[in-house]
C-alpha cells in the first residue's frame, strides 16, 4: 500500500484552516499543525482552537512566535495597531488589517520546518475570497511562492492549496461534511470574548453560513444586517 505524503498544515484556528486540517488529515499524513503568534489582536482567541482540533485529530501542534511583527510592522490587525474597521470583508478599509507579507513569512518558515521534520508538503487554506484584499493570497503570488519553496528545499516541498478555487461558503459545506465543529473556531479580528458580528471577518463568517445554508453556531455580541458586498 502506498504511503501517504507527509505534510505540515498552517492552522490558525479559523474556519478555513481548521477545515484544511481535517481535509489534510483525510488525504495525507499530517505530522504537525503549525500556528503563529505574531501579535494579532485575536491570536489569543484563535490559537487555542487550533490546539483543540490538533489534539482531537491526534496531530502534534506547535506555536511559533513572531513577536517582531507586532514591534516592527504596521497593521490595525496587530495589538500595536489602531481600531479594527467594520463593514464588508472586501471593503477597501479592510486593507488596514493586512499584515505585510504575512503569508510569505509564514510559508517560508513552515517550508523549512517541513523539510526538517521529513515532510514534503505544506498545506495552506487560502481561498478565492481572500484575493480581494490580500496580495499574498492571490494566484500569481501563490504560484511564485510555491515554485520558490520547491526550488529552495532539497526535498522540493510542495505548497498544497485545497481551497484556492473555493468560496468560504463552499469551505463551510466541506467542513460540515468532514465533521468540523465550527463553534470551536474563531474569526473575529477584534479578539474580545465573543465575535463582534460587525467586523469584516465576522461579516464574512456570517455570510458563509447563510450562503451554505448551514446553522451558524457562533455567539455574536451583536447581529446587525449584513452590509452589501462592494461593486466595481
Amino acid at each position: 500500500m502506498k504511503q501517504k505524503q507527509k505534510v505540515v498544515v498552517l492552522v490558525s484556528g479559523g474556519m478555513d484552516s481548521v477545515t484544511a486540517l481535517y481535509e489534510a488529515d483525510l488525504k495525507y499524513h499530517v505530522v504537525y499543525g503549525i500556528s503563529f503568534n505574531y501579535g494579532a489582536k485575536h491570536n489569543s482567541r484563535e490559537i487555542p482552537f487550533a490546539a483543540y482540533h490538533c489534539r482531537k485529530l491526534g496531530i502534534r501542534h506547535e506555536v511559533i512566535s513572531l513577536d517582531f511583527i507586532a514591534r516592527l510592522f504596521k497593521s490595525d490587525l496587530l495589538e500595536t495597531g489602531g481600531k479594527i474597521p467594520e463593514g464588508h470583508y472586501e471593503e477597501l478599509t479592510m486593507k488596514q488589517t493586512v499584515v505585510p507579507f504575512r503569508n510569505g513569512i509564514m510559508m517560508s518558515i513552515v517550508a523549512g520546518f517541513a523539510e526538517s521534520v521529513g515532510a514534503t508538503g505544506l498545506v495552506i487554506a487560502a481561498h478565492s475570497g481572500d484575493h480581494a484584499i490580500y496580495p499574498d493570497c492571490r494566484e500569481d503570488f501563490m504560484i511564485s511562492m510555491g515554485e520558490a519553496i520547491r526550488l529552495g528545499t532539497y526535498v522540493q516541498v510542495e505548497v498544497i492549496r485545497p481551497f484556492i478555487t473555493m468560496s468560504k461558503a463552499e469551505i463551510a459545506k466541506r467542513g460540515l461534511e468532514l465533521g468540523v465543529d465550527f463553534s470551536q473556531t474563531w474569526s473575529c479580528y477584534k479578539g474580545a470574548n465573543l465575535h463582534c458580528g460587525k467586523c469584516g471577518t465576522c461579516v464574512e463568517r456570517r455570510e458563509a453560513f447563510i450562503l451554505a445554508k448551514i446553522k451558524d453556531p457562533t455567539a455574536y455580541e451583536e447581529i446587525v444586517p449584513l452590509p452589501d458586498k462592494p461593486t466595481g
